[in-house]
């Protein structure tokens, strides 16, 4: 399987090999929806809370006596079956965590990678180098690639002058390959990866 690999310039400069265990996966809905699903679930804080019957102040005498009044039984007017009273079954403080084995997760990232190809948003460049730290030089290179919303540089190693030049680009985000996971590859429009960011990717599956 061989994709065609560019400059920054958007000119074609030879062919690249790609993997079929990583491009070449058939995507499957249902496996990438159970994924994301448990993606964004860890990324939660867990700091949801209310308060029960306990926690609700008031509420420290009876009512009313229990019995000849001509009205249910009430121990507290913090009961959760009271306006202002405490939640029944309320959620508690702490993070729980949702384990995904690093097979699915493997298996996910190759099945969005070749979603993304098939759709025509996987672009595959020589390097992205810059020489200058400027927001202009990374423009122009993503509009000669034609990305223009929602696109991410996968390169292989930081570069701190592409992230100083690209950070004030809206939408764009730098990931390194070892970083990168299928829900930033479903969520993203247009994939810009170099040939080395290809080949350290590779490595993950060997």
């Amino acid at each position: 399987m061989q994709a065609q690999i560019v400059d920054t310039k958007g000119k074609e400069t030879g062919k690249l090999d790609l993997q079929d265990k990583i491009f070449g996966e058939k995507p499957q809905r249902t496996f990438l929806h159970e994924y994301v699903t448990i993606y964004l679930a860890n990324q939660r804080t867990g700091q949801h809370k209310v308060k029960t019957r306990t926690e609700v102040s008031g509420g420290g005498r009876k009512p009313w006596k229990q019995k000849h009044t001509g009205r249910a039984r009430a121990g507290s007017i913090r009961s959760g079956l009271w306006r202002h009273g405490g939640i029944i079954h309320s959620p508690k403080n702490g993070k729980v965590r949702r384990e995904l084995p690093r097979q699915k997760a493997r298996l996910a990232l190759s099945q969005a990678l070749t979603a993304r190809y098939n759709a025509g948003g996987l672009v595959f460049v020589e390097n992205l180098t810059v020489e200058e730290a400027k927001t202009k030089n990374v423009a122009a290179i993503l509009k000669a690639l034609g990305c223009d919303k929602r696109t991410i540089l996968v390169v292989d190693a930081p570069d701190a002058k592409l992230t100083q030049a690209a950070r004030n680009i809206p939408d764009v985000c730098i990931m390194l390959a070892g970083d990168l996971n299928a829900y930033a590859v479903l969520r993203s429009r247009k994939l810009v990866m170099t040939r080395s960011a290809v080949e350290k990717l590779g490595a993950r599956w060997n």
